[in-house]
């Protein structure tokens, strides 16, 4: 059965706090640390896996989708690109692009953060099997490369091509994008100048000179989205797939007469499919942990709710930290007593 990201846009519940005694910060410390506590019985490893979501990358500067300051909730009209649209159409790859353009330079300057040198720290405790993450800003293996990470979502320091599969770094596709448009480029670094990049509020983007449409692009004067040229992948001009119409051209653009050779981030959008190895190996991470813990995440793609739901199935306890509601959570925490330790589950 293929296994989809799919977002869930349904209200989330309130926030649980279990057990009780986690509704003070040192409560939910103690809860938290009986949670993690060596364990008592001989599951394959006998340590927990983690399930990390957007809210981990916070304080690195990177916005998160629902929380205080999060995309979903200071612009209300965001709505991200599907699968199907960026395959199918040239014009939505070219809104594509020329966003990611003006938008990874904030993320390329971004570094892991501390709650990421935490999870390393357990990690060399010997309290962790591994980390499964939602996040595609590739923080985990940068602050622990000895602790396996599995990126359920892909991730974007790689672009891939459609048709042969070839990846590409994305900093150097980020350089390409710039020879392409120049007027691009002078626009993303008078935004840069200004700070209109270091903010997700769209009413703050627009005092600072960068306005904003009501879908959520970027609406650059006096040049149109039309404009907009990006890279064809070097592989297939170099040798193209047969059958396929690609040739090449004086500065490697992709032109609509080509019929291969797309180029896409290396992230599973939206009504993607998640690459059937990927899902084995984060199936089999559940499986083989004797509990997980989700950080940051409220759960609201089935990818990653569905773990949690294998892992509580399997009879793993769960613990969660996030600052908000959790897809599920009062069915997750209804059979855990209020007045335990931790160590059965937790949520703070």
């Amino acid at each position: 059965m293929p296994l989809m990201r799919i977002p869930y846009t349904a209200p989330l519940p309130p926030p649980t706090i279990c057990p009780t005694s986690a509704s003070t910060l040192p409560g939910a410390v103690a809860a938290l640390a009986d949670f993690l506590r060596p364990p008592t019985t001989t599951a394959p490893n006998g340590q927990t896996v983690i399930l990390s979501g957007a809210g981990i990358s916070v304080a690195s500067g990177l916005a998160d989708y629902r929380g205080s300051n999060g995309t979903y909730t200071l612009n209300k009209t965001y709505r991200p690109i599907y699968y199907h649209e960026f395959c199918a159409s040239h014009e939505a790859r070219k809104r594509y692009w020329a966003r990611s353009f003006l938008g990874w330079t904030n993320l390329h300057k971004s570094r892991p953060n501390e709650s990421h040198h935490a999870v390393r720290q357990l990690g060399e405790m010997g309290v962790l099997s591994s980390v499964i993450t939602q996040n595609v800003d590739s923080f985990h293996p940068q602050a622990h490369p000895g602790l396996s990470t599995l990126e359920l979502h892909g991730y974007l320091r790689s672009t891939v091509c459609l048709t042969c599969r070839t990846e590409y770094s994305r900093e150097s596709f980020q350089q390409d994008l710039a020879a392409l448009n120049p007027s691009w480029a002078v626009f993303l670094a008078e935004m840069l100048d200004s700070g209109a990049l270091s903010t997700e509020n769209p009413l703050e983007r627009r005092l600072k000179g960068l306005k904003t449409n009501p879908d959520g692009d970027v609406d650059v004067p006096g040049v149109e989205y039309t404009t907009f040229r990006y890279p064809a992948c070097p592989a297939c001009l170099a040798n193209p797939p047969k059958g396929s119409r690609v040739q090449q051209s004086p500065d490697g653009a992709w032109e609509p007469s080509f019929t291969a050779g797309v180029l896409k981030p290396a992230v599973i959008m939206f009504g993607e499919s998640i690459p059937d190895p990927v899902k084995l190996a984060v199936e089999t991470a559940v499986d083989e942990a004797e509990r997980i813990l989700v950080l940051g995440s409220s759960l609201a793609t089935y990818s990653a709710w569905r773990l949690v739901r294998r892992a509580q199935e399997l009879g793993k306890p769960v613990g969660m930290v996030n600052l908000g509601g959790v897809r599920g959570e009062e069915q997750i925490f209804a059979k855990v007593g209020a007045g335990g330790l931790g160590r059965e589950g937790c949520a703070a």
